[in-house]
């Protein structure tokens, strides 16, 4: 009855107020005639009408920046994915992206399409959010520098630090001579251009080099240290001497630019002795809570734009009041990171992808269009490696490094990535640089960040050594080891559990390693410390509970199954426990197209079946993650889909093939360290068939005649299965139960899925 009168009511109110609406209109018509009334008929007919009203909306400012987007993201992210897959970092394959999507690619080649999606008159909305991207970002690089690294290891890092910029500045104003007459822009005095060439020598990514440094595990070592402390060193030293540069080139000549200089001091002091306080204020009051209010983040954010703004009227660009206002944010560790999480989400993904196809757009390759040029471009290439990686190597090897560390520091100190774009674009909006020495400059900072990876890689095959801390290697081998790898903390204590009956009473002849590896951003890095310190605590604790040593490994990485399995095939383990990466024990339909269609987007799946290796993945119960650990680790490997699992006293483990022999080991183990009561089903009659099997079974009923049930009968009640803590089960029976859709499935408890 209620439903009859919420319907009527419907109806009637709609229904009265639309004819109600109808009838206005239409008494509204006898006023139109002392009007003069435009574009009220058309001569074109309706469908013309439509084509035109949709002609006139793409061609809309607002309509075409979303095309613009749309477009810069997804090629962008796909570039860098492709680059990631080589080894590279991804901010190679964006800044490809965006010379792709420029006149040295796309406009040359489909000029209509090209003035279609970038029209001249559009590019200023790109560049002012391109810029919006650039302060987001430089506000999280100052956040990132941990001064306190400066202090501790300051005198060898400083010293080549400094080394690393005096010599490359150099070389680029002796460059800058030879170069002037034929390269400068006119109108522009020798003293701007030689030291544009000079800070676009010296610059090094911070950003890039801090993710290089961690992805290969040499963060925690004296070299890594070392190289981090330069490299922070080297970003706070060239933003201050590019600030100076600017405030030169905009006076024109030094003692003018002395007026700049002057209040750019002021500000510094004014944010380090007024501001800086002001915030620890507010950091202090409002560390500690759970959560930081909007007002408290309005003021954070006000002081980032208020800084950008005044370094910008000053005359040293928005970017360096962006640098400092995150430098001087209160060194509270939660602040920081809920500022980074805000912020670069939004600067790292939309925006800064819209600056690298600003500079696409504005690098044409094909100015370059005379092997003169080409042999210049090379010319600048060499001065750049020999400044900055011999420059950075000859110091480190004066304060006492090894070659291989001098070497390792002078190829990480000679990226450049996203920081010469920065100093690149400002010299080319200052109109310091022409578009042919731009172009040039761009192709010198892709070269210098490509030849990272490929540089450190022949440094360590010469001197014969790895980079990254391995775990150690105990002295016993017959200790039986294992390595957990989880993702969350949840995940990761119920593994701990599993792991620790394995090895309880055993545990001077064995070893657990637990091990976290965090998805990296080549462009982000905040007190990685912190982070492995905050990722362990709950697995800590728990070891402690149950009175286990562990061994912890974290790292960065772009490739997180690869480097699991990679990490696992090296460590000599003897098991490698991992947790299912989603629930498998109902599906959707929904779940069904999700799948479908992840499957066929996925760039991975797509490698895999031109390379042959889809088929171990079909049909398979795994989800995508799990499914590449297992086909790249060469070793035994269990997989834990968890349903908190607490204790492992009840174990379940099914026999359905001769194959399923080696699960009996793992039961040994559990019944001698953890007590556990091992209820073994023959599914297909294998033990009374099988010699291997039934021996060892009988074995075990006579040394544990208390902890193991056999059972013949394979129908099972879901009470049953419910009273059990884990079922233990091979990879490939696991499959043959999933694809069967036994009833199993509905009271299963925590499996652990074996596969040898």
């Amino acid at each position: 009855m209620k439903n009859y009168k919420n319907a009527l009511f419907y109806f009637g109110v709609t229904g009265g107020f639309t004819a109600l609406m109808y009838w206005i209109i239409k008494k509204g018509k006898h006023l139109e005639g002392s009007k003069k009334i435009t574009g009220a008929t058309s001569e074109n007919g309706s469908w013309n009408d439509f084509i035109a009203s949709m002609q006139h909306s793409f061609q809309d400012p607002l309509a075409i920046l979303l095309a613009q987007i749309i477009t810069i993201i997804l090629v962008a992210r796909f570039f860098g994915w492709v680059f990631k897959k080589i080894g590279q970092p991804s901010v190679i394959g964006e800044i490809i992206a965006g010379i792709v999507l420029g006149p040295s690619l796309l406009g040359m080649y489909f000029p209509e399409f090209s003035a279609t999606l970038f029209p001249v008159e559009s590019l200023g909305n790109l560049k002012f959010l391109s810029q919006i991207g650039l302060i987001l970002f430089m506000f999280v690089i100052g956040m990132e520098l941990d001064l306190k690294v400066l202090k501790n290891k300051a005198n060898e890092a400083v010293v080549i630090s400094h080394a690393s910029i005096v010599i490359p500045f150099a070389l680029g104003i002796g460059l800058a001579y030879f170069v002037y007459n034929r390269f400068a822009p006119e109108g522009v005095k020798f003293l701007s251009f030689s030291l544009f060439m000079g800070i676009a020598m010296s610059i090094t990514a911070f950003p890039v080099l801090a993710r290089i440094v961690q992805e290969r595990g040499i963060h925690k070592t004296r070299l890594g240290a070392i190289v981090i402390t330069c490299a922070a060193a080297d970003d706070i030293t060239a933003w201050c001497i590019l600030a100076v540069v600017i405030a030169i080139v905009k006076a024109g000549t030094f003692v003018s630019s002395l007026y700049i200089i002057s209040l750019a001091i002021i500000y510094v002091l004014l944010m380090i002795f007024i501001v800086k306080p002001f915030l620890k204020r507010i950091g202090d009051l409002y560390g500690t809570k759970d959560s930081i209010v909007k007002p408290v983040v309005a003021i954070f954010f006000l002081v980032l734009i208020l800084s950008s703004y005044a370094t910008e009227v000053i005359g040293i660009h928005a970017l360096f009041g962006a640098f400092m206002a995150g430098a001087i944010m209160p060194d509270v560790p939660k602040f920081r990171s809920i500022f980074i999480e805000k912020v670069e989400d939004v600067a790292l993904i939309l925006l800064l992808p819209l600056f690298f196809v600003f500079t696409g757009l504005k690098t044409e390759i094909g100015l370059l269009n005379d092997p003169y040029l080409w042999k210049v471009t090379g010319f600048i290439i060499l001065v750049a490696v020999v400044g900055k990686f011999l420059g950075s190597a000859l110091a480190a090897k004066f304060v006492g490094q090894s070659w291989r560390d001098s070497l390792t520091i002078g190829a990480l100190m000679n990226t450049r990535g996203l920081m010469e774009l920065i100093v690149l674009n400002i010299g080319l909006e200052l109109k310091v640089l022409t578009p042919e020495v731009f172009t040039m400059m761009v192709i010198m900072a892709l070269v210098t960040t490509f030849m990272t990876g490929p540089a450190l890689d022949l440094i360590n095959y010469i001197f014969k050594t790895r980079d990254g801390v391995d775990a150690e290697e105990e002295a016993n081998h017959n200790k039986f080891r294992i390595l957990i790898s989880f993702g969350n903390n949840e995940k990761g204590k119920s593994l701990l559990r599993l792991a620790n009956s394995l090895v309880k009473k055993t545990k001077e002849t064995s070893t657990i390693t637990v091990m976290h590896l965090s998805l990296s951003d080549e462009m982000h890095q905040f007190n990685m410390e912190d982070k492995e310190k905050n990722s362990f605590i709950p697995i800590v604790e728990e070891s402690q509970i149950l009175k286990q040593e562990i061994t912890t490994i974290f790292k960065a990485t772009i490739d997180i199954e690869t480097d699991i399995a990679d990490i696992a095939n090296q460590g000599d383990y003897d098991l490698l426990l991992i947790g299912l990466g989603k629930s498998i024990f109902e599906g959707t339909i929904l779940g069904k197209v999700i799948g479908f269609t992840t499957r066929i987007i996925n760039p991975d799946r797509l490698i895999d079946k031109f390379t042959g290796k889809e088929g171990l993945f079909e049909n398979s119960p795994f989800d995508e993650r799990t499914r590449q650990i297992i086909s790249k680790t060469k070793m035994p490997i269990g997989i834990l889909i968890d349903k908190d699992l607490q204790k492992v006293d009840e174990v379940f483990l099914p026999i359905f093939s001769s194959e399923d022999s080696f699960l009996l080991d793992y039961a040994q183990k559990l019944i001698y360290n953890n007590n556990s009561k091992i209820v073994i089903l023959d599914v297909n009659g294998h033990i009374d068939s099988n010699f291997v099997i039934k021996s060892a079974i009988n074995s075990l009923e006579q040394k544990y005649p208390k902890n193991i049930t056999l059972m013949r009968d394979k129908i099972l009640e879901e009470e049953f299965l419910s009273n059990e803590d884990l079922m233990v089960i091979s990879h490939e029976n696991w499959k043959t139960l999933v694809d069967s859709r036994s009833v199993w499935l509905r009271g299963v408890p925590s499996v652990l899925i074996l596969k040898h």
